[in-house]
C-alpha cells in the first residue's frame, strides 16, 4: 500500500466539517489516496488514535481519512461527497480518539447531512475550496 496526503480532499473535508460538524478539529484529521489495496467492497476508511495510544504517545486525539483511490476516484463529485461526510460521521462529538459505528452512520443519515449540506451552501454559507 501506498499513502498520499490529499490536499483537494482535506479542502472538501474541511468545508463539510465547517458546516455540519463544527465539532471535528481539522487540524487533528488529515485526508490520504491510498493506492494498491486488495480490499474488495471497501471506498473508504476513517482511522483513530485511541486512548491507550494517545496516553503513550503524549498526543491527542486525531483521525487520519483514508480514501482508496482506485474506487472513490471513480465516483461522482456528489458520490464523493456523501463518501467523505460518512467518514467525519464516524468523528464523535467528544473528539476523545473514539469511533461512531455504523448504527449512526447510515446511507439514511449520510443522505440527510449531504442535503443539508447542498442546502446551507447554497445559502450563502459556503466556503471557498
Amino acid at each position: 500500500m501506498r499513502y498520499e496526503f490529499a490536499e483537494d480532499l482535506q479542502k472538501i473535508a474541511r468545508e463539510i466539517s465547517e458546516i455540519l460538524f463544527p465539532h471535528v478539529n481539522m487540524d487533528r484529521v488529515k485526508c490520504f489516496r491510498s493506492f494498491g489495496t486488495s480490499s474488495k467492497r471497501t471506498i473508504a476508511r476513517c482511522h483513530a488514535l485511541g486512548k491507550l495510544m494517545q496516553m503513550a504517545l503524549e498526543v491527542k486525539a486525531f483521525y487520519p481519512l483514508e480514501f482508496l483511490s482506485e474506487r472513490f476516484d471513480k465516483l461522482s463529485f456528489e458520490e464523493q461527497t456523501k463518501v467523505i461526510i460518512h467518514e467525519l460521521m464516524h468523528i464523535p462529538k467528544t473528539f476523545g480518539g473514539g469511533f461512531r459505528h455504523h448504527d449512526f452512520v447510515t446511507d439514511k443519515n449520510v443522505n440527510l447531512l449531504y442535503k443539508q449540506f447542498v442546502n446551507l451552501r447554497r445559502e450563502g454559507q459556503r466556503f471557498d475550496i
